[in-house]
């Protein structure tokens, strides 16, 4: 009988695990405290994870962060950018062993800081994964590049998607933006709900042309400008991760 109650406690915790983390993540609490203010919103795929916040209400641009992680004994946070504390940069950061409660996953940090997190969606599609950019065409040209510490990612894991500029080697951030999208039959759609650079594209939704080609994406239509673009994105692990 005691056997029969304790299962229903041990489904409801357990210690996650990286393809666990796979999917979107919204930030509810720290320190059991609710986060009213902004919204924050997390995405972890392939090693990799990205977050970016925005005012309620303005849908101001307030910060973004992200780089690798793992998840072994302990969960830790390697930055290769973070906007509200530049010296992050290339810093990791060590939390205690991460708990999940069916939706919920709970981060406590090394200074007893607690953080809790809903998951949105753990849906994927063609496209979920972590993206660097390869390949652009310009001029009816089409350059290919080598990631390196300037790069450009875009990643996409439970309906969500966030683009982000960065050089790892010097802290410099060029901007970001993110919100959800949907994948499917060749069509991608963007729909933004926050960008660093101007406030005023949040609720804009961009549709694009998508093909994956040998494991690259291929990506095609208007940028947010309204000019045509071409671009190609390589898996990040394959490009940038496997360097290390």
């Amino acid at each position: 009988m005691k056997n029969l109650l304790l299962l229903p406690l041990l489904l409801f915790f357990s210690m996650a695990t990286a393809q666990d983390l796979e999917g979107s993540w919204q930030l509810l609490e720290i320190n059991d405290q609710p986060v009213n203010d902004r919204e924050t919103v997390r995405i972890y795929m392939d090693g990799y994870f990205s977050q970016g916040s925005r005012e309620k209400g303005s849908n101001k641009f307030i910060s973004a962060a992200g780089g690798e992680f793992s998840l072994n004994d302990t969960y830790s946070e390697t930055y290769d950018f973070d906007t509200e504390n530049k010296n992050m940069v290339g810093a990791t950061r060590i939390f205690e062993p991460t708990e999940m409660q069916q939706n919920l996953l709970i981060l406590t940090a090394e200074d007893g800081t607690t953080y809790t997190w809903r998951r949105i969606s753990d849906d994927v599609n063609e496209l979920s994964g972590n993206w660097v950019i390869t390949g652009r065409q310009r001029n009816g040209e089409l350059s290919r590049s080598t990631p390196g510490a300037r790069r450009t990612i875009k990643i996409l894991g439970g309906d969500r998607f966030q683009w982000v500029a960065f050089n790892s080697d010097t802290g410099e951030f060029s901007g970001t933006g993110g919100g959800t999208y949907t994948a499917e039959d060749g069509k991608y759609i963007e729909n933004i709900e926050f960008f660093s650079r101007d406030d005023s594209r949040v609720g804009a939704s961009l549709s694009f042309d998508y093909d994956v080609k040998d494991g690259e994406w291929h990506h095609s239509g208007k940028s947010s400008k309204g000019e045509p673009m071409y671009e190609i994105w390589s898996p990040y692990k394959e490009a940038y991760m496997k360097k290390h």
